[in-house]
């Protein structure tokens, strides 16, 4: 059945459209060009001299590519567009993740070489779960060495719904100088910053764009009865139908329209503009997609930092939005801005699709979804990339210590990718991101946003220690120095356990020989002694039980047990053979086609055990593998497999169990913990 929508009908409302795909593809040079072309900006930034309205951060500037979402508006022909322009980069993507899911079209962004189009994979099938209507818009189109054709082949077993061009190049020597449009089967040359001219159709290209054609209706009539009544008759189906099947059809998510151009050069970019206008759908579908009715509001970022202060980035999914209406009953909305790169204009209200700035929205956070049937505000669950780095950070001022707490929280406010937490065992601050290069990035924003300086180092291995025999050791606390001494005696019998049997402790006293109010002291004074075993490190997998000891009636007390019970297992452990243990993770490695023998062997370059090597379970084509590492093989471990799958490779990775470490490396760890600082 086809869509209800029909061609010309009037879209009413803003809609939202995500710019997504490889980094480099150039994204924001298309935003850039869309704003241009639009008439909402006079003059044509550049990434390179660091003067588009996106990526307008200082730390955008430098590395020449987004590192947040850039939020952006405009016109056109009377039709109203905000684009979400989100990173490309690994660690940096997941900006964007949920504004991508109240988008109402996407438009994959790539580069024209058909060696490259493995890159655009991932997003193509993100977009087919989320059921996001998409795009392809071939980037620098004007220096493309390869056949559009190829590319399209190269990407088709990526997609879920076909391909189908709407353009084909015109080729002047090596060089593509404008396209034969196949829809309306008109030709146009480019003009560098303008709107590309009318012109025949080249004869030389009147048999393929007529081949073409008829191929791109083959693919429509596949969703429409009529049209492949049609075509089996060999009759010429109207522009008319044809329009509106493209139009329905895109809207679906049935078939994703290819378009190709140069951001740079603005060839494309007025063509690609007409598509949105007809194809992109309206919010309402994007609405009943998260669920909402039709006060719906979807907060996908919080932004901290500005002149304005804490913002909640938020699409209007419903009929609008006013300052100071009721976004739930504890919640109410502030100010309203509307957003142009790094500037800010105030709103006294937004229309339907409007995405739009928040103020004074304190409890909203990044997910959250307002206005959903039955709910008083809920938070949709963002999927998020594994975070795969980690570092161990300080604030270099002590004084900067709870500044430095106030910083990360309001990072990782802004960033979901991030995680930060207070290890209790290794009394280290711990930021986790999904990769180095994002890690960097959010250090630079520290420093620069909240004046606070740090020093970095890799987080301690959680390494632990166990025995491999079992003894009976005596422990005896006695002190006098005047007035009431300290008095405590108690026997203990220590014993090895299962890996990962934990610790037990039993008592067998018989005739009161230690009072049973102290016998609790005694298992703190042993756990305390087991939090650094001989070697420097937490013990684990033993038993140990009371079986004997003595007291005084005046002189003992708890303390003076919990350090008999202490000294005793201290000096038991010496003499029980132990040996260390290093965590062992379980890791998953998800490899493009052909890859996965190459990360078997970064497997085992690593000291890794390989368990599985076969496909991957939901993507076609695509490997897995399974294997077992040391947690002090990880390092560097996501940046090694990226480079040798074009960067798409990733993996996660799970604590699975503690396993022995023996000989020089065993060596290397007991003395690098010696000179470490208690």
């Amino acid at each position: 059945m086809m869509a209800s929508t029909t061609k010309g009908a009037k879209v009413t409302g803003v809609r939202a459209v995500a710019l997504v795909g490889p980094t480099g593809a150039g994204k924001t040079s298309l935003a850039e060009a869309m704003l241009f072309a639009s008439g909402a900006i006079s003059r044509l930034g550049s990434v390179e001299a660091g003067t588009t309205v996106g990526d307008s951060s200082p730390e955008a500037r430098a590395r020449r590519g987004s590192t947040e979402i850039n939020l952006t508006r405009f016109e056109y022909l009377g039709d109203k567009f905000a684009i979400i322009d989100t990173p490309g980069a690994v660690g940096f993507a997941a900006d964007g993740y949920a504004a991508l899911g109240s988008a109402d079209m996407a438009i994959v962004v790539v580069d024209p070489e058909p060696e490259r189009a493995a890159l655009a994979e991932p997003i193509l099938r993100r977009l087919d779960a989320l059921g996001i209507p998409h795009a392809v818009f071939v980037n620098k189109i004007d220096a493309a060495r390869g056949r559009i054709h190829d590319l399209l082949e190269a990407m088709q077993p990526m997609s879920g719904a076909p391909l189908v061009a709407r353009q084909i190049p015109i080729r002047e020597g090596e060089k593509i100088t404008g396209f034969v449009d196949i829809a309306l089967e008109r030709a146009h040359r480019y003009v560098p910053g303008k709107e590309s001219e009318r012109i025949d159709i080249p004869a030389d290209l009147a048999e393929r764009e007529a081949s073409e054609r008829y191929h791109m209706l083959e693919t429509l009539a596949d969703h429409d009865d009529e049209l492949l009544e049609t075509l089996l008759m060999d009759e010429q189906p109207s522009l008319d139908r044809v329009l509106k099947d493209l139009t329905d059809e895109a809207r679906a998510g049935w078939v994703v329209p290819v378009m190709f151009g140069s951001a740079l050069n603005g060839f494309g970019v007025h063509r690609l503009l007409k598509m949105l206008r007809h194809e992109a759908p309206a919010v309402e579908l994007a609405a009943q997609r998260l669920g909402t009715n039709g006060k719906g509001v979807h907060v996908f970022k919080v932004a901290n930092g500005g002149a304005v202060g804490r913002l909640a980035l938020a699409r209007v999914l419903g009929n609008g939005l006013s300052e100071g209406a009721d976004l739930t009953e504890d919640i109410r909305a502030g100010a309203l801005f509307a957003l142009q790169g790094d500037k800010t204009n105030k709103l006294t209200a937004a229309e339907a699709g409007d995405i739009v700035a928040i103020a004074k929205a304190d409890a909203a956070q990044a997910g959250m979804i307002f206005g959903r049937s039955g709910d008083n505000g809920s938070e949709q669950l963002i999927d998020l990339p594994p975070r795969n780095a980690t570092i161990a950070l300080r604030a270099k001022n002590r004084q900067d210590d709870v500044k430095l707490s106030t910083a990360l929280h309001k990072l990782v406010e802004e960033d979901p990718a991030l995680e930060w937490t207070q290890d209790d065992s290794s009394h280290e601050t711990l930021l986790r991101g999904i990769n180095d290069e994002h890690l960097n990035v959010t250090l630079q924003r520290l420093k620069r946003r909240y004046g606070v300086d740090v020093e970095t180092h890799a987080p301690r291995i959680a390494y632990r220690e166990s025995i491999r025999k079992g003894v009976t050791q005596r422990g005896r606390h006695k002190k006098q120095s005047g007035g009431h001494g300290q008095y405590g005696d108690v026997v203990i019998e220590v014993r090895p356990l299962p890996c990962g049997s934990g610790f037990v402790f039993e008592e067998k006293i018989s005739g009161g020989v230690v009072p049973k109010q102290w016998i609790p002291a005694v298992e703190a004074g042993v756990r305390d002694a087991m939090q650094k075993g001989p070697l420097g490190f937490p013990v684990v997998d033993v038993a140990v039980t009371l079986v004997d000891g003595s007291y005084h009636s005046v002189d003992s007390s708890e303390l003076a047990f919990r350090l008999a019970g202490k000294l005793a297992m201290s000096e038991a452990l010496a003499q029980c053979q132990p040996y260390l243990l290093e965590p062992v993770v379980r890791v998953a490695i998800a490899s493009p086609p052909g890859t996965g023998s190459k990360m078997g062997s970064v497997v085992s370059s690593r000291r890794g055990q390989i368990l599985n090597l076969g496909a991957h379970p939901d993507w076609q084509r695509w490997d897995m593998v399974e294997a077992h590492i040391p947690m002090a093989s990880l390092n560097g471990l996501d940046a090694e497999l990226r480079s040798l799958s074009q960067g798409l490779a990733t993996f996660t990775a799970e604590f699975d169990h503690l396993s022995e470490l023996s000989g020089k490396l065993a060596d290397d760890v007991v003395k690098q913990a010696t000179l470490e600082p208690a």
